[in-house]
């Protein structure tokens, strides 16, 4: 989808009010997810490190629990807010270069994490022996996490060549504040329904993306601009 840029009227301080109040939720919900991924890539590379030395069958067991209850869901919410943030606001996925690296981040992740790293760990806790390659994946996981928490800190980069149109930026419109509360509340619907199915099920959060994006497409039509 080309960027456009947006006039956009001013709107008044009741609609901004519930606006601001879900998109700082959805800010709120994707920092602490993003803090408790990392925190699960750590204590996964803490439980693994003493089962490449043998003997630590419990670590193996604990490790896969970890994986499969909590950070699957955590690393769904990370992704699914943060992509939610991006096509919901004026930061979009492609504008600002520091928002694409994210994104390319969070997709080489999650690809790891459940092809890779979830596959390696089904296949430890059914032999007892863990390898070094996925001990190291756990670690680069967790710096992956706080890379991306320096580049929403610093904001390196400045725009990329869709954040201009016309020698003028971009602006993107802003999602109304329903899109931002059904990303806040996808994560429990999302628990629920992975732990009714027995492993993590994302489907709510991947409807909240895909929700965003349409709004987001539809808004710019609407606006006349080409998407």
């Amino acid at each position: 989808m080309p960027p456009a840029t947006l006039s956009r009227s001013r709107p008044s301080a009741t609609a901004r009010g519930p606006a601001r109040t879900w998109r700082r939720l959805a800010v709120w919900v994707h920092l602490l997810s993003s803090v408790g991924w990392m925190t699960c890539a750590l204590a996964l590379f803490a439980l693994l490190v003493p089962a490449l030395r043998g003997g630590a069958s419990w670590a193996v067991e604990a490790a896969h629990h970890l994986d499969t209850q909590l950070l699957a869901p955590l690393a769904n919410t990370s992704a699914a807010t943060g992509l939610v943030l991006s096509l919901g606001t004026a930061w979009g996925l492609a504008v600002h270069r520091w928002v694409l690296t994210k994104l390319v981040i969070t997709l080489v992740q999650l690809y790891l994490g459940i092809v890779v790293l979830s596959g390696a760990l089904n296949t430890a806790a059914d032999t007892l022996r863990v390898s070094p390659a996925l001990v190291v994946g756990t670690a680069l996981m967790a710096s992956a996490i706080a890379v991306q928490a320096w580049l929403s800190v610093a904001r390196p980069g400045g725009r990329t060549r869709w954040g201009t149109r016309g020698g003028r930026p971009v602006t993107l419109p802003t999602a109304p504040p329903w899109v931002f509360a059904l990303v806040v509340a996808a994560p429990a619907v999302d628990v629920t329904l992975g732990l009714l199915l027995g492993f993590p099920s994302p489907l709510c959060s991947l409807t909240a993306v895909l929700v965003a994006a349409v709004v987001g497409h539809r808004t710019l039509r609407r606006r006349g601009v080409p998407a």
